[in-house]
């Protein structure tokens, strides 16, 4: 009992020092508002949940300003959705940071364009709309990586043709300015077609982004909220308002490079806030508020969230953990990786014949995600499935007559930005690597080998119990 009565009155000091409400501090360390109160009445508290209250605390006892947020932040997405993971940056002979994959715009662009990865994601998300089970006032979708768009916007169409008429509440993570711009251009047609709609886009990382809440006092104090009710009822007005938002993105979309890892942290925690003005009444009730957001969603899209090369340990607790945590009872996380049995894995092997993928399958990582969450998340199921259902393949995009005897500089170019884009070679290497033809001569021999290009991903899902 004198534990129980410490831990209230180390709290409510907290409280006092910060002057923030008690229940906002018990959203912020636990994801729930009512839990100093619970705590006044006598429940119990179990030893994890003690646990992160105290390094809730004793983190933001080591803050010093918004731009440095707490240790706890892992920073953003996965390569293949155009952001990093946080990982050390590797360091060069000279003792400074190499310029790392994907940090180069034009390679990613171009991966994105050539081959068909965000389509093939696409239809593996369209197959868990049928197994969840949304509930009123709406569906809710978290896409932990928007990327260019492509995979959430033929998402949404999905549900539109399921779902014509029910609310739909979407948010989208991306740290990327120019994703975020990409994102949003392919945004109007959609609601236009989906009215009631409520699109949230922001760049707080994986332990704030479902909750739409900074995990730190001083980043909470200053989110940088914008809700914009657009005007009118064609695509073509809503578009023109959404271009209006660039200087608002501009300014949100900010970052910094963290001297830890040289990954990019925000410099300032942002929500955007889209829905249709004629359709305020109607979505109303799922319109977020700073500080209100239960961040209980029915599907969450977990599409190349991390690194290859980072932990299995850091991949559980630093991502996937944080996102189990938010699904709503009947949810479904739908994560994907790349699996690497393929022919642009031969072409890495013929240059760099000892280099590995580095990424852990499926089974590990429901094995340590199943370990991190523990008691805690008890009603939560973890399917791997065998593999005729979890792997699936894409392929570059090539003509039938272009893989050939002789094929065109262009294709194998692209086909070469492909493979080292998948398997994360760093431009150290490559510089290397490049030096002479041998890159293109690999290339071609595994296009002619194998009639073409593809690349094969797995997919494993995170369920909760329905109620």
């Amino acid at each position: 009992m004198d534990d129980h009565q410490t831990l209230i009155e180390e709290i409510e000091q907290f409280c006092r020092t910060r002057t923030i409400a008690e229940s906002t501090f018990g959203r912020m360390a636990v994801n729930d508002g009512k839990f100093v109160g619970r705590l006044r009445s006598g429940k119990g508290v179990t030893t994890r949940t003690l646990k992160r209250v105290q390094e809730f605390m004793a983190a933001e006892d080591g803050v010093v300003g918004v731009a440095d947020p707490p240790p706890v932040v892992e920073t953003l997405t996965s390569s293949i959705n155009g952001n990093p993971a946080d990982t050390p940056a590797a360091e060069n002979g000279n003792g400074k940071r190499a310029f790392r994959f994907y940090d180069n715009r034009q390679k990613y662009l171009t991966f994105v364009n050539t081959c068909s990865e965000k389509w093939v994601v696409a239809e593996r998300v369209g197959m868990e709309l049928a197994q969840i089970h949304p509930r009123p006032p709406a569906i809710r979708v978290f896409d932990a990586g928007m990327g260019d768009g492509t995979v959430l916007s033929r998402l949404m169409r999905d549900i539109h043709r399921r779902h014509p008429t029910v609310p739909l509440f979407v948010v989208g993570k991306e740290i990327s300015l120019e994703d975020a711009r990409l994102s949003l251009e392919k945004m109007s047609d959609r609601l236009f077609e989906h009215p009631a709609t409520v699109l949230v886009i922001t760049n707080l990382n994986y332990r704030e982004a479902p909750w739409l809440m900074p995990g730190s006092v001083p980043a909470a104090a200053a989110l940088n909220w914008h809700e914009v009710p657009l005007r009118g009822s064609t695509a073509y007005e809503f578009d023109e308002q959404i271009r209006d938002l660039q200087s608002v993105l501009s300014d949100g979309w900010r970052v910094r490079t963290s001297e830890k890892t040289g990954n990019p942290l925000y410099e300032r925690p942002s929500v955007l806030v889209l829905y249709r003005e004629d359709h305020r009444f109607i979505v109303d009730p799922i319109l977020p508020r700073p500080g209100h957001n239960e961040g209980r969603y029915d599907l969450i899209v977990a599409s190349q969230p991390y690194r290859a090369s980072s932990s299995v340990e850091f991949k559980a607790q630093k991502v996937l953990a944080p996102l189990a945590r938010a699904l709503a009872p009947g949810g479904r996380m739908l994560g994907i990786h790349s699996y690497g049995e393929d022919p642009g894995r031969e072409i890495i092997q013929k240059i760099w014949p000892e280099r590995e993928l580095g990424q852990a399958s499926r089974h590990v990582l429901m094995k340590a995600l199943k370990a991190e969450l523990g008691n805690s998340e008890r009603d939560l199921r973890y399917n791997t499935y065998s593999d005729a259902r979890s792997l699936f393949r894409y392929d570059m995009h090539t003509l039938p007559t272009e893989i050939n005897a002789s094929i065109g500089t262009s294709t194998l170019f692209a086909a070469w930005n492909a493979a080292i884009y998948v398997y994360q070679i760093e431009d150290d290497l490559l510089s290397d690597a490049m030096t002479d033809s041998r890159y293109l001569d690999a290339t071609q021999a595994v296009l002619q080998e194998h009639g073409g290009l593809w690349f094969v991903d797995e997919s494993f899902v995170v369920s909760r119990k329905r109620d």
